[in-house]
């Protein structure tokens, strides 16, 4: 899928409804903040043209209170972003409107959080996905603050992940000199070697561009799969000259 539709144009003809209605509506000059008109209806995945719009604006506006979360929006959090999503020039305008009008305060973010949430389902993969995109964000000036670690560990429990899971998609964003490879593959380190070797494997086939192709999410997401799955390998390969592994 892309991620760049006609914002405006092709919200209009949508039942969004819900806080990110409500952005949409504001770009278009009116607001649409009825949540009945959000029915799921069983539409849920980003093939649905309605989840589509919905994951666009739902990105956007999660990355503008990811830049605001520590305080103050940074040169380098919009250059960040701009990087990461490569926005077509007759989509630019809309892009930062929708992104400034998200931005204004970190207020609000738990209803952006909780649509994408219920659209895609509890835990599903591309909700990593955008955790991945975040905290791609987050790092553009190379420190972790605590009120963006605060963000994303709320916004990673409104996607319904686990304490465990947040941890290894943090860990996996620290560099491959301070990350704890255990956590980023979430074994113990009381793993049998062969357990460690068998979600060595799950992991690398999960997290292949290939499969994340495969969920329909836009080209810049399968450039965070690149980068997942080289932190994995870097994680493996520690392991492995710690153990001896062959």
């Amino acid at each position: 899928m892309s991620i760049w539709g006609k914002i405006a144009g092709a919200a209009a003809g949508l039942a969004l409804g819900g806080p990110l209605g409500a952005l949409v509506g504001a770009l278009a000059g009116h607001y649409v903040v009825d949540d009945d008109v959000f029915e799921l209806r069983g539409e849920r995945g980003p093939d649905h043209p309605r989840n589509q719009i919905a994951f666009t604006i739902g990105v956007i506006a999660l990355s503008a209170k990811m830049a605001k979360a520590d305080g103050e929006v940074t040169l380098d959090e919009v250059e960040a972003f701009n990087r990461f999503f490569s926005v077509p020039p007759d989509e630019a305008r809309n892009v930062a409107r929708v992104f400034d009008l998200a931005r204004q305060d970190v207020a609000g973010y738990e209803g952006y959080a909780s649509q994408l949430s219920k659209l895609f389902g509890a835990g599903d993969p591309v909700l990593e996905d955008v955790l991945d995109g975040l905290f791609y964000i987050a790092m553009a000036d190379a420190v972790m603050h605590p009120g963006e670690i605060e963000y994303l560990e709320r916004v990673s429990e409104i996607f319904g992940f686990g304490p465990g899971d947040f941890a290894r998609i943090k860990e996996r964003h620290l560099g491959p000199d301070k990350a704890d490879p255990y956590v980023v593959l979430n074994v113990s380190r009381e793993a049998s070697d062969d357990d460690i070797k068998s979600v060595y494997r799950q992991l690398v086939k999960e997290n292949h561009p290939d499969q994340v192709m495969a969920r329909g999410v836009p080209e810049e997401f399968v450039q965070l799969a690149n980068e997942r799955l080289a932190a994995i390998n870097v994680a493996y390969e520690k392991i492995r000259r710690e153990r001896g592994l062959k």
